[in-house]
């Protein structure tokens, strides 16, 4: 072999080679820029439900605080609700302690004092004592003693026992609310008994008593003025 043959033999295998790494280098160069597009995928793939799950978080906050904001309002609305209905009956609980006032008005002592008897025949019947301490205001003393006399005896009867004691005490309820003393205590009327020792304690004032019965009949009360709901 000459040498013109093994330049040419040399050439050959130089181009094959040549071509060899060109396919190569191709096959490298498609490979890489597909794995490229594969990972810039993931990645717009990654970022994109990042920003969906950082939307949904915000929307979810965004949700919650409207929520709260709601049942925040809803709640002062009932409180306002609420706090005006209770005005309402404290108003209409006041209008009443006013009225009783006027059951022991002077134009009404006839009817005052027969229910001064009933109030001491029920005390006296309630605390079932042979000696008792009443207590009244002092401006109704005199009516007291007109009516006193009877009530022991109607107690007497009906519990059929002896006629008890009862000593008027010199400590007097309060007088009824005046401009005068419009914050300080008060009564309207009626009396307080206990037994002698202090330990058992019947309370019949007109105030007690209208406690009692509003206390009793408020949820009649409510339902009256508030409907069902109430």
């Amino acid at each position: 072999m000459n040498d013109a043959d093994v330049s040419k033999q040399i050439q050959q295998m130089v181009r094959f080679i040549r071509q060899e790494a060109e396919e190569k280098a191709n096959e490298i160069s498609v490979s890489a820029e597909e794995e490229f597009n594969i990972e810039k995928l993931q990645l717009v793939e990654a970022e994109k439900k990042k920003i969906r799950q950082e939307y949904e978080r915000k929307e979810k906050q965004v949700d919650v605080r409207k929520k709260i904001e709601y049942s925040m309002q809803l709640n002062a609305s009932r409180i306002k609700v609420l706090q005006a209905q209770d005005d309402l009956v404290s108003s209409m609980k006041e209008a009443a302690s006013k009225e009783l006032l006027n059951v022991s008005h002077h134009h009404n002592h006839h009817i005052y004092k027969k229910l001064l008897q009933d109030l001491i025949v029920q005390s006296l019947l309630r605390l079932k004592e042979p000696s008792v301490l009443l207590r009244c205001r002092e401006n109704d003393v005199s009516l007291v003693e007109d009516v006193l006399d009877a009530a022991k005896e109607e107690y007497a009867e009906k519990a059929q026992v002896h006629t008890p004691e009862v000593i008027i005490d010199q400590i007097y309820l309060p007088p009824a609310p005046s401009h005068h003393n419009a914050h300080g205590p008060s009564c309207a009327g009626g009396v307080v008994l206990a037994s002698r020792d202090g330990k058992i304690v019947c309370e019949n004032t007109l105030d007690a008593r209208l406690e009692v019965v509003f206390r009793k009949k408020l949820p009649e009360i409510r339902k009256c003025l508030f409907g069902q709901a109430a």
